[in-house]
């Protein structure tokens, strides 16, 4: 790939994505895949007026290493160097770059229930280092190939073939172009112009149907408001992009109003394994029945992990006649295919898509409807043939998706 290509995109992540400020702590976690590029992206950092660039390196071979040797005891153990790496994220208010390159299949073959629990004995641990943290610092979440993951989505092509590609698809389905920051700029307003639409109806509830069997309905939060694009943090006020690519608009539902059935229509890549062809059937707010053509069991247990984790904590509205979609390529990766169309989450909602929710507390935000959970995953339900009606309290009925796109 063109090194210069590779500046303006390492530019767009340092800048428009965590808007890094003069004296600002920055970490970057990613893999061994592309050094030369997380390089670029140090160096752009410290340009812009970065205290520190601290880059912790993973590697996923031995994190499956890991999780097939060590007793379910150590895998839960939160360190006391953990608890002070948190304890400093949160001091500093670090800056946070994740640049993933994740093998989709790469944790194939580890105990899913291990892992689990494994997770589900460090959350409590972690969670109040979250929370404090949450709202309050820039973050963003891009990506680089990798040779697993390139050679999964295109694997009819040499490995140094496959990267190449990959890196074409990652550089224009993240608006790297002449003047990337400039293209992110109208992007952001599109994105907003979109918002504003929508929250101005206050819809009680959006209605989901296609062909494939998505019959479904969600309760809004009438204290909820649409967002998308940029976020800007709480105390410093700094505006910043934290997902690169990113084409949604989403809000958070009110816990407990789900009803139907959503079929997915792109597989997901969970806990470093693939489940595929599969379905989630909504009672009372809740999934109560899923069903999998391959790693149904994961599944079951991803809904299990905590009490709101069979909940919604996310709507995403993305056109199907999308830049991510328009490619052709089936991703692997969450980051794009849940920008390709339509998705949900499952797990956690975002206090911030309440109005004036730095008013409120973790608690009142849980009070106010917005799930509280470990996990939050996306998952794709968008389709060709989608329709979205949006009903608001007295009734009116308002068509926001029509044949996949937007109606308005």
């Amino acid at each position: 790939m063109e090194k210069s290509k590779l500046i303006k995109y390492a530019q767009l992540i340092a800048g428009s994505g965590i808007n890094v400020q003069k004296g600002q702590k920055v970490i970057i976690q990613c893999g061994l895949d592309q050094p030369d590029f997380v390089a670029m992206v140090v160096e752009e950092c410290y340009k812009l007026g970065a205290e520190s660039v601290t880059v912790k390196w993973s590697y996923m071979p031995i994190a499956k290493l890991n999780y097939n040797y060590r007793s379910l005891e150590t895998l839960s153990e939160v360190t006391d160097i953990e608890k002070a790496e948190w304890q400093s994220k949160v001091d500093n208010l670090s800056c946070l770059i994740w640049l993933d390159s994740d093998d989709p299949d790469g944790l194939s073959g580890t105990d899913n229930e291990k892992i689990s629990k494994a997770n589900m004995a460090r959350y409590p641990i972690i969670k109040p280092y979250r929370d404090a943290l949450e709202n309050k610092y820039q973050w963003c979440i891009a990506a680089v190939p990798g040779k697993e993951w390139a050679h999964k989505v295109f694997p009819d092509l040499p490995v140094d073939e496959a990267v190449e590609k990959l890196w074409e698809a990652i550089l224009y389905t993240s608006r790297v172009t002449e003047d990337p920051v400039s293209e992110w700029d109208k992007h952001n307003k599109t994105l907003a112009e979109k918002c504003a639409f929508l929250n101005k109806y206050k819809f009680d509830k959006l209605e989901y149907k296609s062909a494939n069997g998505t019959d479904f309905v969600v309760g809004l939060n009438q204290k909820g408001i649409f967002c998308g694009g940029g976020e800007t943090t709480l105390g410093a006020n700094v505006y910043f992009n934290p997902n690169i690519p990113t084409e949604e608009v989403f809000t958070t539902p009110v816990r407990g109003r789900a009803e139907g059935k959503v079929v997915a229509t792109k597989p997901l890549s969970y806990q470093g394994k693939l489940i595929e062809n599969f379905w989630v059937e909504f009672k009372g707010g809740k999934a109560v029945k899923v069903g999998a053509e391959k790693n149904q069991d994961l599944l079951e247990k991803m809904i299990a992990m905590d009490e709101g984790a069979a909940y919604l904590g996310e709507v995403a509205l993305i056109a199907y006649d999308s830049p991510i979609n328009n490619t052709g390529i089936l991703f692997y990766n969450t980051l794009f295919d849940e920008n390709a169309s339509c998705h949900l989450a499952l797990g956690r909602g975002f206090n911030n898509c309440l109005e004036n929710y730095e008013q409120y507390t973790n608690e009142q935000c849980k009070e106010l409807g917005v799930n509280n959970s470990m996990i939050h995953v996306d998952f794709m339900i968008g389709s060709k043939d989608m329709s979205i009606v949006g009903v608001t309290l007295d009734g009116k009925r308002v068509q926001i998706f029509k044949d996949g796109n937007w109606a308005f």
